[in-house]
């Protein structure tokens, strides 16, 4: 596989769930699957079971064979494993090398992109679980996308590989972003939590089953009122 062709040989740095599932996404448009550094068994685990034979490699090596590594990492750990992998002058001049950190955009690839790799910050909007449920919700949802716009073309197309629909985050408002999501994300998990004590408290059994289409619907409408339809132009309907 080659960029040359289009598909990609895709290798996963890092323990974080996002990458993944990322990379069963676009192994499903046809890219292929080097291999993984995972150093957390639970997380390589977790990996194999959307990868089933995923080949466990060091850091180097799945660098050295890949032309898309995704650094599966945390917003508190990914400058510094950036650091350390350029450190040990891993990086292949012209290969895309990827995080999915909600805070950060291209900035902290910057080592990276000094030795001539190709920085992108793709983030999936959803809630990750790092499991096959994750690939449904990404055909519904939306990535955060950042990269230098030379090659925010290819950013986007990888998105919309993984079924989802790209939206350009500039990067200096990703960290807006970052807490948009986080706020939307702790703020309905601890709404859910309060409701489905209360009725568990009156007897009610699985609370979370008998919320869900209330929560869903609830959370359509209030979605649909933040994202008005526009009005048709002046003369027009």
């Amino acid at each position: 596989m080659s960029q040359k062709d289009g598909r990609l040989g895709i290798g996963i740095v890092g323990n974080e769930a996002a990458a993944p599932v990322i990379a069963r996404g676009l192994a499903g448009a046809g890219h292929a699957i080097i291999g993984a550094s995972i150093a957390e068994e639970s997380a390589y685990e977790r990996a194999e079971a959307l990868l089933p034979g995923l080949q466990r490699l060091s850091e180097a090596q799945v660098i050295e064979r890949s032309e898309l590594v995704i650094l599966a990492e945390s917003a508190e750990t990914l400058a510094e494993r950036v650091a350390a992998l350029t450190e040990a002058s891993v990086w292949v001049p012209g290969q895309l090398v990827m995080h999915n950190v909600a805070e950060f955009g291209t900035g902290v690839l910057a080592p990276a992109l000094a030795k001539g790799a190709i920085p992108l910050a793709i983030h999936p909007a959803i809630d990750v679980t790092g499991t096959s449920l994750d690939l449904t919700r990404l055909r519904e949802g939306w990535c955060a996308v950042t990269a230098p716009r030379p090659v925010l073309p290819i950013a986007q197309a990888l998105v919309v590989e993984l079924g989802a629909e790209p939206v350009v985050i500039a990067e200096e408002d990703r960290g807006t972003y970052a807490e948009a999501i986080t706020t939307a994300t702790s703020f309905t998990r601890s709404i859910v939590k309060q409701a489905t004590a209360l009725l568990a408290g009156i007897g009610v059994d699985a609370p979370g089953f008998v919320l869900s289409s209330l929560v869903r619907s609830a959370a359509d409408n209030a979605l649909i009122d933040a994202s008005p339809t526009p009005e048709p132009p002046f003369g027009e309907g």
